[in-house]
């Protein structure tokens, strides 16, 4: 499916250092990308319900991301799924007596339409679950010839004692540190069926959905049904971007199960050498966003919409850098004051880059932002060096005459920096 229009991203003087990630499977600081392509797996909506403050602070963190990757020179290799067929788009359609086609179809264009308000760089790839509908049929028979795979009534399982790994990115070893039990509790939760019986395992995750009445289905090796939730980003992952890539990143809720068991099918779909790694080379999770003192879910419906902002008047910018006020692995509470402090901080920034520039060189600034971004995202920090800029300016409205060439070019600097690394537009 077709992505959202690209921002024009300036390009900087220089280069930034390469960026740093906290990798959620080892709980080390690490090079982001290896190499001159950076690879980037992100998991995208379920196209309802969008888009929310959650969403927007999760796709927002990873576009900082790809901004410094592009400002190093990588050539960025981005990739995002939309799961466009799914119980819960299923049952929200059968809630409100709409077509479920219908109904992932609008909420996928008003995701497009606020990501490029937010000036969010698309990923080269946007692919849906239903048009990889072949994709993923041909990477579940891989995990069929390894003997993975197991019959439960029609529908298809994934038995997770067919990977050794299984846990390495959330099992008790790591620094997420869940036991078996807390697994088996957040499966439940989280999409899963533990308590189903029958199963070899109560961990054991769906790979394909036999046909139920009234339910969208299609052919595949395993009979007419629909995939799973872990193999569709599996799938999709490897086929884009090859069985081994630079990062996998979303939201913290989706270190288990959804990334340890698309990994865990993706290490047995593609055995490798002891020497070479699967999938991904980094994990990284955003934090959650709460609202009335509850993490923002559609279950709650206490859900704060971009694309409301933006007809109430607010400026996506705004949205933009109250998203950015938050280290992107914090959890915090979205209030109308932190939107206020947004608000007053890009006028505070516009005006500044209209005034003449007295203290602070533009360069310096471009190297701070530069530094912090490359510090694990370090959003927060890159904002304060632009507002220690800004309150050098003695001025908040632009003075009478010309400026000067060298104060055009300090403020052009500036409006370049937020916007090729922040994303702000000034």
């Amino acid at each position: 499916m077709d992505a959202w229009r690209a921002p024009d991203v300036p390009v900087l003087p220089g280069r930034g250092p390469e960026p740093r990630l906290r990798d959620t499977a080892t709980g080390d600081v690490a090079i982001a990308a290896e190499g001159k392509p950076a690879s980037l797996y992100v998991c995208g909506i379920t196209p309802y319900d969008a888009t929310h403050m959650g969403h927007a602070a999760t796709y927002t963190a990873w576009d900082l991301l790809v901004r410094a990757w592009l400002d190093v020179g990588h050539d960025v290799r981005y990739v995002q799924n939309v799961t466009d067929v799914d119980d819960p788009l299923l049952e929200r359609a059968d809630r409100d007596g709409e077509d479920w086609r219908q109904l992932a179809a609008r909420e996928t264009e008003r995701f497009r339409g606020d990501m490029e308000a937010l000036r969010v760089v698309p990923p080269r790839y946007l692919i849906g679950a239903v048009e990889a509908i072949g994709v993923i049929d041909e990477f579940a028979e891989r995990l069929a010839a390894r003997g993975a795979l197991y019959d439960l009534d029609g529908d298809t399982y994934f038995a997770r004692e067919a990977d050794t790994a299984f846990g390495s990115l959330s099992g008790p070893k790591t620094p997420s540190g869940l036991s078996v039990a807390q697994m088996t509790e957040l499966s439940g939760e989280r999409g899963g069926d533990p308590e189903r019986p029958g199963k070899k395992d109560p961990l054991d995750a769906l790979v394909w959905r036999a046909r139920r009445p009234g339910e969208p289905s299609w052919d595949s090796r395993f009979g007419r049904g629909r995939p799973g939730w872990h193999v569709e980003c599996a799938a999709i992952a490897t086929e884009y971007l090859g069985t081994s890539f630079d990062v996998q990143a979303g939201g913290s809720d989706l270190v288990f199960p959804h990334h340890e068991f698309s990994a865990s099918h993706a290490r047995v779909a593609y055995p490798a050498a002891a020497t070479e790694r699967v999938f991904a080379r980094v994990y990284a999770h955003s934090g959650m966003v709460a609202y009335l003192g509850s993490k923002m879910s559609k279950s709650l419906g206490n859900l704060v919409f971009v694309s409301r902002l933006r007809a109430s008047g607010t400026d996506p910018m705004a949205i933009r850098l109250a998203l950015l006020a938050h280290h992107y692995r914090s959890d915090w509470e979205w209030t109308e004051a932190i939107l206020a402090e947004a608000e007053q901080r890009l006028r505070r920034w516009r005006a500044a880059v209209r005034s003449v520039p007295a203290v602070a060189s533009a360069r310096l600034v471009l190297d701070q932002v530069r530094e912090r971004l490359a510090d694990d995202l370090d959003a927060p920090g890159a904002l304060a060096a632009i507002d220690a800029w800004a309150d050098s300016v003695p001025s908040g409205e632009a003075g009478p005459g010309d400026p000067g060439d060298s104060a055009a070019e300090e403020a052009a600097l500036i409006r370049d920096t937020a916007d090729a690394l922040l994303g702000i537009v000034l």
